[in-house]
């Protein structure tokens, strides 16, 4: 068994006192069963006594398979309830666990494994709860309850089943060194060809113009039969380790049929208690047996945890959040003290940054790509933990205010935001759940959605497929604007929200972001030149560091980077 499986079980209450009962009566009623046949079979064909003489035994009979069936039942969803339990309570943990986790490290691995394992590996889970765990109380309490009752009739049928009965969860545990490591290796196949899958797929039009595709094609061939090699070692290990379960019991009960069969020749013993032996030797044997053909699920489920443990068990460095609400939510400033910040331990992204960002007031990042800005946009929305230094707001620091509470206050555009599959309307609606469709619409307007929205067949009511398939990038772009828009918070982080705007599309939205930034404190990071010249405060970056703030006019007099960058803004030199 695996002691962490049997943990997240244990939440849902006294599993293995229900299990273990289960055990005790299905015990019960096999024993009572084989006692009931052999009376009435001696009753009727060697005392020659007729049906209406045994007729109570009979119905008590019919008692006992009614119960039996029913138990099995009972059993089966029983353990299918605590599967669904279990699958979750760890489905809540593994999202909790990727919604914490910084952009950089979710990016580290395949979408298609991180899927994979909140799909396929949990739902492995099912088999270890229904079937393996059953299985291993009753193979551990049925069989000795069956050896006591049949040490009370005849001691050397007992001694038989004794010295049998071991040697199959003896080769169980051989067996089973060899199933484990199959099965995780059936498991990471699965994963590597599930998220290969799905990259290729979310690809496949830039593979078609590279001509790439045939080259993936055999790629997905190549492990799609890894993955089918793997899974045919695991059922020919399955299929051997019941076969020979089949002859160890077939063998035990034969040897027990032979000891009975001669000691009832002879006389030692009487028909009756030779034949409720020979009736509870199958029933020894059969828990064992069911142990050994869910024994391979178990241990593909317990090679599926394996896996869930290491998603949840990895260790990152995720943003820390507080508990604390925020004064005078109305207005909101930002410090930004000697913050440092690095992807991997050898190249720093940030270093030492210092920013100061008044409430109310229109803040611009600016500097080559990859200086830093956006990085620091993140930090300061608290989807990156900073490696040295804080972030305050409203002179609180960012690390004690509650995670909600601050999310609440803020909207954020990125440079590639992501549309869900549904509406429009839907899709602007997220911005602020409670607005009604007049305020959406004015979101829109603002934003500019109305302009290609009214265009559409079906207007804000237009389904778009994953990622806001059926828009263009500009489209799109509007889209998340107008989140931010139905919000109406009192920061807004832009990561240059004009990107991919036609020309005329821009001068709205600069209008818009202009009244905006009247009820609001805005963070963009700009390349249009339009977007810098209109900020109150701009930030220069240069390899990670700040360089120089300032306005517009400070920095084109004082600043060699700031006037090259304007340049090439302006389209006058590269």
């Amino acid at each position: 068994m695996n002691k962490r499986l049997n943990e997240e079980a244990k939440v849902k209450g006294k599993i293995f006192a229900f299990l273990l009962v289960f055990a005790i009566i299905g015990g019960a009623l096999a024993i009572s069963q084989a006692l009931l046949i052999a009376t009435i079979v001696d009753q009727v064909f060697l005392k020659e006594k007729g049906l209406s003489d045994v007729r109570l035994l009979l119905f008590i009979l019919l008692l006992v398979f009614l119960s039996r069936s029913l138990l099995s039942y009972i059993s089966t969803g029983f353990g299918v309830k605590v599967a669904t339990f279990v699958k979750t309570n760890i489905r809540k943990k593994l999202m909790n666990k990727l919604a914490r986790s910084e952009a950089s490290h979710l990016y580290k691995e395949k979408t298609g494994k991180r899927v994979s394992v909140l799909t396929d590996a949990v739902d492995q889970l099912d088999a270890y709860y229904t079937s393996f765990l059953p299985q291993v109380i009753q193979a551990g309490v049925i069989p000795l309850m069956i050896l006591v009752a049949v040490f009370t009739k005849n001691i050397y049928s007992g001694l038989i089943m004794l010295i049998t009965a071991p040697l199959i969860p003896f080769f169980m545990i051989i067996i089973g060194s060899m199933t484990e490591k199959k099965s995780r290796e059936q498991m990471d196949s699965m994963l590597k060809f599930s998220g290969h899958f799905l990259d290729v797929l979310q690809g496949l039009p830039i593979l078609k113009v590279f001509g790439q595709s045939q080259k993936q094609r055999n790629e997905i061939v190549t492990m799609s039969n890894q993955f089918r090699d793997t899974t045919m070692e695991v059922l020919k290990i399955a299929f051997i380790s019941s076969l020979m379960l089949e002859v160890l019991a077939t063998i035990a009960t034969a040897m027990i049929a032979v000891e009975v069969g001669m000691r009832l020749l002879f006389g030692y013993i009487t028909f009756h208690t030779a034949f409720f032996v020979l009736l509870l030797a199958p029933e020894l044997y059969m828990p064992l047996k069911n142990l050994g053909s869910s024994f391979h699920s178990g241990k593909n489920s317990i090679a599926a945890a394996q896996t869930i443990w290491e998603v949840l068990d990895e260790e990152q460095n995720s943003p820390v959040w507080g508990e604390k609400r925020l004064e005078n939510t109305n207005r909101l400033s930002v410090n930004v003290e000697n913050v440092s910040f690095q992807y991997t331990e050898e190249i720093a992204t940030l270093k030492n940054i210092n920013v100061s960002i008044e409430a109310g007031q229109r803040v611009a990042f600016v500097g080559r790509s990859g200086s830093g800005k956006t990085t620091l946009l993140k930090i300061i929305l608290g989807m990156l933990p900073p490696s040295e230094g804080n972030v305050s707001v409203n002179g609180m620091p960012l690390t004690e205010v509650d995670e909600e509470e601050w999310l609440c206050h803020i909207a954020y555009v990125s440079q590639e935001p992501y549309l869900f599959s549904g509406t429009i309307l839907e899709n602007i609606r997220m911005g602020n759940e409670k607005a009604d469709e007049d305020q959406v619409f004015m979101a829109a307007k603002e934003a500019g959605v109305d302009r290609f929205v009214n265009e559409l067949p079906n207007g804000y009511d237009t389904h778009l497929g994953e990622a806001g398939l059926g828009l263009s990038g500009g489209e799109k772009q509007r889209v998340a604007l107008a989140r931010a828009f139905l919000k109406d918070a009192k920061m807004v982080l832009l990561d240059e929200p004009t990107a991919g705007l036609d020309l005329e599309t821009e001068y709205y939205l600069k209008n818009a972001i202009d009244k905006l930034c009247k009820k609001a404190t805005v963070i963009t990071v700009a390349h249009r030149l339009q977007t810098i010249i209109a900020a109150d405060k701009i930030v220069l970056f240069s390899n990670g560091e700040v360089v120089a703030m300032g306005t517009h006019e400070q920095l084109h007099t004082e600043n060699e980077l700031y006037n090259k960058l304007v340049s090439v803004y302006r389209g006058e030199d590269k």
